[in-house]
């Protein structure tokens, strides 16, 4: 019999026992109330896409915008040259065609005259 406990020894180990336990449980307690929930977690998760998503639609409505305005300048830069070439071609008609016709036609006519 003396290897059997007392009831008072019985009672201190069940006391232990039960504090061990309160403890735990508030331990638990804590880490439970340190995580989230799955709902909250997708309504974040969700959210993030959402402004993700977001994200890329401006960026691709900006990088849209650019390649237009590049175009556009492209489109200017190609009127401007092309305006350009007429003018030197109206240039040479209106006024350099008809000086070379008329130095043309005094030489003809001063080596016509002296043959």
């Amino acid at each position: 019999m003396a290897d059997e406990p007392t009831l008072g020894e019985v009672v201190r180990r069940l006391e232990a026992i039960h504090v061990d336990l309160k403890e735990d449980l508030r331990e638990y307690g804590a880490r439970l109330d340190k995580k989230v929930s799955v709902e909250r977690y997708e309504l974040e998760r969700r959210a993030a896409d959402d402004v993700h998503r977001q994200v890329i639609e401006r960026v691709a409505a900006i990088e849209a915008e650019r390649q237009q305005e590049k175009r556009d300048i492209e489109q200017e830069r190609r009127k401007t040259e092309d305006q350009r070439r007429a003018d030197r071609r109206l240039v040479f008609a209106a006024l350099i065609a008809p000086v070379l016709i008329l130095l043309l036609q005094a030489y003809l006519a001063a080596r016509g005259a002296g043959a």
